[in-house]
């Protein structure tokens, strides 16, 4: 089982365990403990379900910006799009673009594999340009479990056609509302990440992924750092 899959299932079952041994709550106060783990738990369970599927989504952000994610089982690959770079981890690269004005170069480094699974990788460089990641909100909503005077309110809607779950959470002064669809891809989310906002809404979700979702975007350069130096 890939690590990252390990870590969220263990995380959930873990908020599940703290909630339940807790001898001070009343059993009102447990009922509802035990009512926002299972909600983690299943939002966390269907998230960790798709890192490991075949997708592509496509997301409004504010100001008429856009961003997708892309990901593939077989072959094993995952891309992120943002309004001024690109990131795609497969089994032969990493490749990194980044757009300045009207240019776009990409470097082009040897694989990196986390337990097999190159997402993990993605999910860390696309978080640091201020993209909107599962492992994010899932970390946001095991924080809010574990905090007994935080508020979860659950609503259900509908996003790009897709059914989604929705949870607002207001916590230590904060709030955060997310949503995710039944197939385990994050549907919206409003709030703050590393304390500054973040807001993503899905436009567009399909379970079939074109090839060139991983090509360089077009009229890139491109500097490729596998290839050994000659003298």
């Amino acid at each position: 089982m890939p690590a990252a899959s390990t870590t969220l299932r263990a995380l959930a079952a873990s908020i599940i365990a703290s909630l339940t041994v807790t001898g001070c709550q009343t059993f009102d106060d447990a009922g509802v403990a035990l009512g926002r783990a299972d909600l983690v738990n299943d939002l966390a369970a269907r998230m960790d379900r798709a890192l490991e599927q075949t997708w592509a989504a496509d997301y409004q952000l504010p100001g008429g910006r856009t961003a997708s994610i892309a990901q593939t089982a077989k072959p094993l690959r995952s891309a992120y799009t943002w309004p001024d770079g690109k990131i795609t981890v497969t089994q032969e690269a990493v490749t990194r673009c980044a757009t300045a004005g009207r240019r776009t170069s990409c470097e082009v480094s040897p694989p990196v594999l986390t337990a097999g699974k190159p997402s993990v990788i993605v999910y860390t460089e696309a978080r640091q340009h201020g993209q909107v990641t599962p492992p994010a909100v899932i970390r946001l909503l095991t924080d809010a479990a574990l905090d007994t005077q935080a508020t979860i309110e659950q609503s259900d809607t509908t996003l790009a056609g897709r059914h989604a779950t929705c949870v607002d959470v207001t916590r230590a002064g904060q709030r955060f509302t997310a949503c995710v669809t039944t197939e385990g891809v994050l549907a919206s989310f409003t709030g703050a990440l590393d304390g500054k906002p973040a807001e993503i809404t899905l436009s567009r979700y399909t379970d079939t992924v074109e090839a060139a979702s991983f090509d360089v975007p077009a009229g890139a350069g491109v500097v490729d750092r596998r290839r050994p130096e000659t003298s």
